[in-house]
């Protein structure tokens, strides 16, 4: 499903404009994301928590010259599905 999808399904089980659906999807991800990046969780009760995880310094190797490299630190979303969520799924 695209995000145009997600906003015209909402639209319609909500019975709003697709403009209004938008603006709460916007929002929603706009939220979450302002969260993250202040390295707070975002959780869900049944749905899930999207989180922050810190990746620490590696050695890689460039697949074009087979050079060794550091990549440095870095931080990622990780998103961890909740119970309800789980259950749902494997009906």
């Amino acid at each position: 499903m695209t995000k145009s999808e997600l906003i015209a399904s909402l639209a319609e089980s909500m019975n709003c404009t697709k403009k209004d659906a938008d603006a709460v999807i916007n929002a929603t991800l706009a939220v979450i994301q302002e969260t993250l990046e202040k390295g707070e969780k975002v959780s869900v009760t049944g749905f899930g928590t999207f989180e922050v995880r810190e990746r620490g310094e590696k050695t890689c190797i460039n697949p074009k010259t087979k050079e060794k490299m550091v990549c440095p630190p870095c931080k990622n979303p990780v998103f961890h599905a909740g119970r309800d969520l789980k259950r749902t799924i494997n009906k």
